[in-house]
């Protein structure tokens, strides 16, 4: 029993460093993410994570078409999830480790009213989207991060992998208008209940 338990172990351990029979290889395995927050291919695509709703969910905003002018630049909700080990480092030390990864699923606006009122209701699924932090990967990157489109722009099949997009996509926006780290950390209270806390906050 002893020599199975030791068995099972050794095999855990090498498989939190491991190379997948496409070559795909993940940059880190870290305690709480299950196993591997980000994993790229031999070819530098990054696969789409199978686990992020399992994440830490740290809000939705809105910028609806009715309230900017009937052409919003992002008319969905975006639902924003941080890999647990990531977001257990903001808690400890208050930034962004490398192999953050942040993932932002777009829902469509759908009813705007509904037994408890009017208002702005989540539709239908519409893309994902990933932010990762690394230096070793995105050198010459603006804070070192990597952004990701796992959808065409105009929605449809979500796509196993996704290349990293040009800086002027996503990194400058981010790098003009984030308060930490090119993370909008100011539009999401559990965020900003979070950093440096040391501990989950007990007000969220």
């Amino acid at each position: 029993m002893y020599r199975l338990l030791i068995i099972a172990a050794l095999t855990a351990i090498a498989a939190g460093c491991r190379a997948d029979r496409n070559g795909a290889v993940a940059d880190e395995a870290r305690p709480g993410s299950g196993g591997t927050a980000a994993v790229f291919g031999a070819d530098g695509r990054l696969e789409r994570p199978r686990d992020y709703r399992r994440w830490v969910y740290v809000g939705a905003p809105v910028t609806p078409n009715d309230m900017n002018g009937g052409h919003a630049a992002f008319p969905e909700f975006h639902s924003v999830y941080v890999d647990p080990a990531a977001y257990d480092h903001y808690l400890r030390q208050g930034s962004w480790p490398e192999g953050t990864v942040v993932l932002k699923e777009l829902v469509s606006v759908g009813g705007k009213a509904a037994s408890s009122g009017k208002g702005y209701f989540m539709g239908e699924f519409i893309g994902l989207e990933a932010a990762v932090k690394s230096a070793a990967r995105f050198p010459d990157e603006p804070g070192h991060w990597g952004y990701f489109r796992f959808t065409d722009e105009d929605g449809g099949a979500v796509h196993r992998e996704a290349s990293v997009l040009p800086t002027g996509a996503c990194a400058s926006c981010h790098a003009a208008g984030a308060d930490d780290d090119l993370v909008f950390t100011q539009y999401y209270p559990v965020l900003r209940a979070a950093k440096g806390a040391g501990r989950a906050p007990e007000n969220l």
